[in-house]
Order: C-alpha cells, then sequence, then structure tokens
C-alpha cells in the first residue's frame, strides 16, 4: 500500500527539497503522512477549482506547483481563498503537496521542458543552484539554426496553452535570434544575470513595467536580449505532464492525473482600436 510518506519520498527523489530557493515553502502543506494514497492530481495552483476537481477525481493527494502558503499566515479559516482550499481538502481527507523551485531547478523542470519543446541544445541553467550545481533556475541554450523573432514567437504561441492574454513581444520581429534564455514563470529579477544578458531573446512571465522598459532600451542600444512574455501559468504548466510521466514510474500502481483546469487568472481581453494620441 501506497502512503502519502511514500509520496513524499518519491517527490524528495525526483524534486529535492534542499535544491529549492532559500524563500521557497516546499513539502507536505496538508495532510496524514500514514494516509493511503491510490490516485494523484497534479496542477499547478492549489485553488478552489483544482480542490474540487481533486475530490471529484477521487484524488488522496494534490500535488501542486505553487504552494499554497508561501507567506506566513496565523489562520486557515475557510473565511480566505486559502483557508477554504485547506478545508475542504482536510474535510475530504486529500493530502496536499508542493513542489516549487526544487521542480524548476532540474532538467525536466518548467524551464527545461519549454527548451526541450523549442529544440534548444546545450542548454544549462541561468544560475546555478547553491546546494547542487548540475541543477539551477532557469535555461540557456541555443537552436539549431537562427529564426526571426517574429517566427520563434508563433512557434512558442503553439507551444504553449492558450490564455486570454496571449504572448507580448518587445523586439524586432525580423531580427534573428539563436541564444534563447527562458526561466517558466515570473522571471524580471533574472533579466541582469549574464546568461540573459549575452542571449538574443528572454522568454519568461510576468515581466513588469519598468524592468521591461529598461531591458527594452538596453536591448534597442544592442545590449541584451529582446523579451517574449508569456502567462505565467502556461509556462509553468508545461511541466504537469512530464512530472506525471515520472510518478507513474516511481509510484506503480498508483494512478497520476493531470488537472486540465487553467488557473491563469485572466478571463478575456477588450480588443482595443488603434488611436492616434495627440
Amino acid at each position: 500500500m501506497t502512503r502519502v510518506a511514500d509520496v513524499q519520498l518519491a517527490v524528495e527523489s525526483l524534486w529535492p527539497a534542499a535544491t529549492a530557493e532559500d524563500w521557497d515553502a516546499v513539502g507536505l502543506v496538508a495532510g496524514d503522512p500514514a494516509d493511503e494514497v491510490r490516485r494523484i492530481l497534479l496542477a499547478v495552483d492549489a485553488v478552489e477549482a483544482t480542490a474540487a476537481e481533486a475530490v471529484e477525481r477521487g484524488a488522496d493527494l494534490l500535488l501542486v506547483h505553487h504552494p499554497l502558503l508561501l507567506r506566513g499566515v496565523t489562520s486557515v479559516a475557510a473565511t480566505t481563498p486559502a483557508g477554504r482550499v485547506v478545508t475542504r481538502l482536510v474535510r475530504e481527507r486529500v493530502a496536499l503537496l508542493a513542489a516549487h523551485t526544487n521542480a524548476d531547478a532540474v532538467d525536466r523542470g518548467t524551464s527545461g521542458e519549454l527548451a526541450a519543446m523549442l529544440g534548444l541544445v546545450d542548454t544549462e541553467p541561468i544560475v546555478v543552484n547553491r546546494v547542487d550545481t548540475a541543477k539551477g533556475i532557469g535555461r540557456v541554450g541555443a537552436l539549431p539554426e537562427p529564426v526571426a523573432l517574429g517566427e520563434l514567437a508563433r512557434v512558442l504561441a503553439g507551444l504553449v496553452p492558450a490564455v486570454a492574454g496571449g504572448l507580448r513581444v518587445a523586439g524586432d520581429p525580423g531580427r534573428a535570434v539563436q541564444r534563447i534564455a527562458i526561466c517558466g514563470g515570473a522571471g524580471d529579477s533574472l533579466l541582469r544575470e549574464p546568461a540573459v544578458l549575452a542571449a538574443d531573446v528572454y522568454i519568461t512571465s510576468d515581466l513588469r513595467h519598468h524592468p521591461a522598459s529598461d531591458a527594452k532600451e538596453r536591448h534597442a542600444a544592442g545590449e541584451g536580449p529582446a523579451l517574449v512574455d508569456v502567462s505565467h501559468w502556461a509556462s509553468e504548466s508545461l511541466w504537469l505532464r512530464p512530472a506525471a510521466e515520472q510518478l507513474r514510474l516511481a509510484l506503480p500502481g498508483v494512478e497520476v492525473d493531470v488537472s486540465e483546469i487553467r488557473t491563469d487568472p485572466w478571463d478575456f481581453v477588450v480588443p482595443q482600436e488603434e488611436q492616434a494620441w495627440h
């Protein structure tokens, strides 16, 4: 019989907690390590919809990428979104487990999977992990042949799940690019890393106005990469199916499902007509 503790060991072997960033909060969030696990559901986010999906599918454990309680809390009462998730899962005896930056650091993590899908070669981390130099945050590598930035963006749009916001690009669409830096999830903190500055284009999410504006100005002056901003959820969702495959091998007899719910926060966009500003 597989128990929650056995799943913890499998997760630790695939995505060691020691490789998580210092600020992260990975591991078992809720649940009894002695409880039996026959089915696992994987999702990017622990929200009310994915908690309900776990219950409806008969899952005994919900494994998510984003830690639900990353910031300190004093209550998990069902008066907040996080509290309602915890209450629902505990009431239904569904354990909650998180693998976040420890899952980013591996070759088959969020950045590594996208790099492989794009066909990058000779990939390496943007920032080497402090405890395992073979791992690290982000990936940088080269395309076999240069392509136009616009074409790369179109290929990328076909690889990640569609969301309301689409992709945003800063740079000349006709410019040839070959060296690509990738950070799945929020990555503007890495904009000045040497590996990113040496790339032709940087693919990441949640680029804020001022860091993106500064990077665009530097790119226009011939310093640093063009930018592609993709949905945070969409980029990290690419990790779920490979992770499920790895867990099925590590835990024979346990059914492992991937959530079909899109937890990107935006529902729709409103097209705007071009206007002349005076």
